[in-house]
């Protein structure tokens, strides 16, 4: 269970922010505003562990800790009540603003322990019976219409609903409407005067006895709006740790969100599969309740096969928000996307067929103006239909740009506030050498550099990336051929979407907290003599390799791929059951699961449900692909001329446990990919966990 913390522990913080996922559809934008330096000392107080009384727990079997909820002591802070000048209602408890490791912990030690999905309502209630007042407390039910002053006259814990009076005289704000009193007891008087605890938010006092009821209130609401899903407890696979299979990863996601860590497209995906999923999952429920497991009517049969095609559908959303709400499945498989999501349309020609040189300078001296003439601009300009415009910031040069068109960019410190998008062929070269030509991104956006163009061309500028969500620069179609730039990235590095190309030539790439070259299938990437180096993996390879996915053409020579975290190489591809294996410690009842046969996008959903296989392959400290050639078709069996690797091969099964055994055939599994056309000359020194790497999922 510790390598499960490590790796999501280091996931969450470095991958997350990783930019592309591509599902067909995707989740959750919660426009959450946090105060995150808001640390009451009532939550500290809570989740204070009591070390000396550790192992002295309650007697029942529910796996969490409630012996320091009471006696916390502690007051929360006050939150006014915005409801207008003519508002009489009182202030509330400030429970919004809690950090991540105070949910965590109140989930983890307090309210769910290690309950299964269909005991997590007991265990709730077994909570909320031990810190919430059992009545004679003042509370606001609010909605989206009203927000109203009622008194608790008692809890009923299992079904997490409260007892209410009205207090008289009415006090109650509401939004585009009018409500008397005698039309909210008619209102109360339908709901049995029984409203759900998560509905309530209590009535603030000074003197501290109802902080805790505050506060499990607040845990209570956040886990069913965020957390909890409605098919959780009908997960036909019921006997597994709810703490750790769902509500960590998705209150990470939740924290990701907040904090800009995830894309927006990604979240807008995530959303859209919420909601796709939510109503895939009514429509489910209606049809199942109305089928007779006993009839044999055409109807029934009829409604059978829909409901086996809702249930189908129902299963392939699942897997998808598992995918995105899983840090690790979302770092190594990521999304596709709509190609054209971010894209710029192309103006392709000007009318008038006039070529334009765009020169980027805030100023410029003499001799630099005189060296620009001799050297770029005259030859550039010996034709007649060309002009010359000069800009003060790269941004608004490119925009200006059609097809045909060349930027040149003069010695300096361009600071840039936005992204820059190329979608017509055109030519950014750096007047200088690239320390000297440095453009520099400061502010939070989901990407950098966008290149759709059919041939753009990029060469002697240097790219410096802060505080970002995307990587720093992703050929989402069309080629993109690079040269002599420097590449100093925050998140991800550079991206290669499927049908693009990319032509990197001795470019230096560093920094990245994920790969620092993303290839994705269907795309051609050609690196030749560049430095990869300090990044979460060096080249992180998906080949989604089947009926639907062409797998991606790479050409790699004389590159320095060097002291990166994870691999230098790694390569995502679908569990097909045919690759070698390490033998696995797993029982009978537990079989390797086989994707073999499934789509790509099966085969990604797969990847939740399969185990989850590395084999690496561990060379020298400073070793070379020299030798590394690959062979033709015919030839791709031979071992004979691989070089010799020791290495180890890893098997994660659901709770991923490790496997020792050894393999030696990382290097050969790398050729037998089939995707490089050539790979040579190349140079791997001290990457952390090896040279080369094969994720199945």
């Amino acid at each position: 269970m510790e390598t499960v913390n490590t790796i999501s522990d280091g996931l969450g913080a470095d991958f997350s922010s990783f930019v592309h996922v591509d599902l067909d559809d995707v989740e959750n934008n919660n426009n959450i505003s946090g105060g995150e330096n808001c640390v009451s000392a009532s939550t500290q107080a809570l989740f204070q562990n009591d070390e000396d009384g550790e192992d002295e727990r309650d007697n029942d079997d529910s796996g969490t800790d409630n012996s320091d909820i009471e006696n916390s002591g502690t007051t929360l802070q006050r939150r006014e009540h915005h409801g207008g000048e003519a508002s009489s209602l009182p202030d509330t408890f400030q429970t919004s603003h809690l950090l991540f490791y105070e949910r965590f912990k109140a989930y983890q030690d307090y309210m769910l322990g290690d309950c299964k999905p269909s005991e997590v309502k007991a265990f709730t209630a077994d909570y909320l019976e031990k810190v919430v007042e059992p009545c004679d407390w003042l509370a606001l039910w609010s909605t989206d219409v009203f927000d109203v002053l009622l008194e608790v006259r008692d809890v009923i814990l299992k079904d997490l609903k409260a007892c209410v009076r009205l207090v008289l005289p009415m006090q109650c704000d509401t939004r585009g409407c009018e409500l008397t009193e005698e039309a909210m007891n008619s209102l109360l008087e339908a709901t049995q005067h029984k409203i759900p605890l998560q509905e309530l938010h209590v009535v603030y006092e000074e003197s501290g006895d109802f902080d805790q009821t505050a506060l499990a209130l607040e845990h209570l609401r956040f886990f069913y709006k965020h957390v909890w899903r409605q098919w959780d407890e009908e997960d036909e696979d019921d006997d597994f740790d709810y703490f750790v299979r769902c509500v960590e990863p998705r209150l990470r996601l939740y924290y990701d969100i907040l904090e800009d860590r995830v894309p927006a497209g990604l979240v807008a995906e995530y959303q859209s599969l919420l909601e796709k999923c939510s109503q895939c999952f009514q429509q489910f429920s209606v049809l199942r309740s109305v089928l007779s497991p006993d009839s044999d009517s055409e109807l029934d049969s009829v409604s059978m096969v829909e409901g086996l095609k809702l249930y189908e559908e129902l299963e392939k959303f699942k897997r998808k928000l598992h995918i995105i709400e899983n840090p690790l499945l979302r770092y190594v498989l990521g999304y596709k996307g709509n190609p054209r999501q971010h894209c710029v349309q192309s103006r392709g020609p000007r009318a008038s067929g006039i070529k334009v040189v765009h020169v980027v300078t805030a100023s410029c001296s003499t001799v630099q103006l005189q060296s620009l003439l001799t050297s770029t601009l005259l030859p550039l300009c010996s034709c007649g239909d060309t002009e010359i415009q000069f800009h003060r910031e790269p941004v608004s040069a490119v925009d200006s740009c059609h097809q045909g068109d060349v930027v040149i960019v003069l010695p300096g410190m361009y600071n840039v506030n936005s992204s820059i998008f190329i979608p017509d062929s055109i030519t950014v070269e750096g007047f200088g050498f690239p320390d000297d030509v440095v453009i520099e991104k400061k502010n939070k956006g989901d990407s950098f550099v966008e290149s759709t163009g059919a041939d753009v061309r990029l060469s002697n500028i240097k790219f410096i990336q802060h505080d970002a969500i995307e990587g720093i620069l992703c050929v989402r179609q069309g080629s993109l051929n690079m040269e002599n730039c420097v590449l100093q990235c925050e998140t991800t590095g550079v991206t290669v979407r499927t049908s693009a190309h990319l032509n990197m030539n001795m470019c230096d790439l560093y920094g990245s907290k994920g790969a620092g070259v993303e290839i994705y299938p269907g795309s051609v990437c050609s690196l030749i003599s560049n430095g990869i180096h300090h990044c979460k993996d060096g080249i992180l390879i998906k080949d989604f390799a089947d009926e639907l996915d062409v797998m991606p053409t790479i050409t790699m020579e004389n590159n320095v791929i060097h002291n990166n975290e994870g691999y230098g190489v790694i390569v995502v591809k679908p569990n097909t059951g045919v690759q070698r294996r390490a033998p696995l410690n797993r029982n009978e009842d537990d079989p390797v699961k086989d994707s073999a046969g499934e789509t790509a996008e099966d085969g990604q959903q797969a990847g939740v449900l399969d185990p989850l296989l590395v084999s690496t392959s561990f060379a020298s400290p400073n070793s070379s692909s020299s030798a590394a050639q690959p062979k033709s078709k015919e030839n791709n069996s031979t071992d004979g001329d691989i070089a010799s690797f020791s290495g180890r091969r890893w098997q994660f099964s659901r709770q991923m446990s490790r496997n020792k055994e050894t393999c030696s055939q990382a290097v050969q599994d790398l050729m037998d990919h089939q995707i490089f056309i050539s790979i040579q000359g190349n140079q791997f020194r001290r990457n952390g966990m090896g040279d080369f790497g094969t994720f199945f999922y």
